[in-house]
């Protein structure tokens, strides 16, 4: 499996997502401000996978915080971390799970707090784990055998801590003996979909085709794909989800061709606090990475450029929410509330 994020006596130690795939790289944050970095420039990158290196983070700086001054470092410390990306649910949930778990322990000596915390830190890496096998064990039946499934983005095993949440349904299937194939989508403008997701698939030599975005629709309307299958970044109570920018066109281009369109993501990343996607915050990135390929201009100087990371599909386009606590339908509001309330994850 590959490791994207682990805890290491040096520090936290992740995969660079940017240097793949020529390169396989791995580099160490020693402090939490090196963590926040990271997330920001995508070294390490989808929601689970941020929300794992966010809980690292607020323990490596707690390691090397003044035990004077703990309550003080501890806010900074989370608030440097939470104003790294502002779209992924998970990031903000890692970061209260560790800040209420502080808020429990702050009365033990320094030395216990600090072995709590990268207790917790290294739990939240493990539970992703096993919550990536559980989504993939509750999608592998909605996978038609024989057929093509459509993903956009990465949401695999790099975008997570382990396994993945869409690729996982992936290897779920071909675990149970499924024949499938994926297409993937080059998803632009960072391209995750060429760099990683096809160069996950080809390492577990499940077979992979690589796409442009815009032959999404040509493929969906020529009757191989048997569905789509994505990740999700934030899910509202209505089942609006957020994802990478390009899922609503593939969401709208599936439901015209009778494809099912379906979204795998853990209970962490759904945000019941909003009615609906609207209330959703969307990631503007730079400029340069619509305008550049790895560092090589194809606009002009001066070209204008927006770069939302983000779009949200709405729920009507949405065929189903896969979790590790089950599969989620229309109406979400009841079906997500259900799966929110539930305390364990579902075997």
């Amino acid at each position: 499996m590959i490791e994207t994020i682990q805890w290491s006596g040096e520090g936290v130690v992740m995969i660079d997502q940017t240097r793949l795939p020529a390169e396989e790289i791995y580099v160490t944050c020693r402090s939490y401000t090196e963590v926040a970095d990271a997330i920001r420039t995508m070294i390490v990158r989808g929601a689970p996978a941020i929300g794992v290196a966010a809980a690292m983070g607020v323990a490596l700086g707690v390691l090397f915080a003044d035990p004077a001054d703990l309550d003080f470092q501890v806010e900074q410390i989370c608030a440097e971390l939470a104003s790294t990306r502002p779209t992924a649910v998970n990031l903000f949930w890692a970061i209260e799970r560790m800040k209420r778990l502080y808020g429990s322990v702050r009365h033990l000596p320094w030395e216990q707090i600090r072995d709590r915390l990268i207790t917790e830190a290294k739990l939240i890496r493990e539970e992703d784990i096993e919550i990536n096998r559980a989504i993939g064990r509750h999608g592998a039946p909605l996978v038609p055998d024989g057929k093509t499934i459509l993903t956009h983005c990465n949401a695999g095993a790099l975008a997570t801590a382990g396994y993945g949440t869409a690729l996982g349904v992936v290897r779920a299937a071909v675990g149970a003996g499924k024949h499938i194939d994926v297409f993937a989508d080059e998803t632009r403008p960072f391209l995750q979909g060429a760099r990683l997701t096809v160069w996950e698939l080809q390492r577990d030599g499940i077979p992979a085709t690589l796409i442009t975005d815009n032959m999404a629709g040509y493929f969906l309307h020529s009757g191989r794909i048997g569905c789509v299958i994505v990740g999700a970044d934030r899910i509202a109570a209505n089942g609006d989800v957020a994802n990478k920018i390009g899922t609503y066109g593939v969401a709208v281009l599936a439901k015209e061709n009778g494809v099912p369109f379906y979204v795998a993501a853990p209970v962490s990343t759904l945000d019941l606090t909003l009615a609906d996607g609207d209330g959703i915050p969307i990631e503007e990135r730079g400029a340069a990475e619509v305008t550049h390929v790895h560092g090589v201009r194809i606009a002009p100087v001066g070209t204008e450029v927006r770069n939302p990371a983000f779009d949200v599909t709405p729920n009507r386009y949405v065929s189903a929410i896969i979790t590790e606590r089950g599969v989620a339908r229309a109406p979400y509001t009841e079906s997500l509330r259900e799966l929110a309330a539930m305390e364990t994850v579902k075997k």
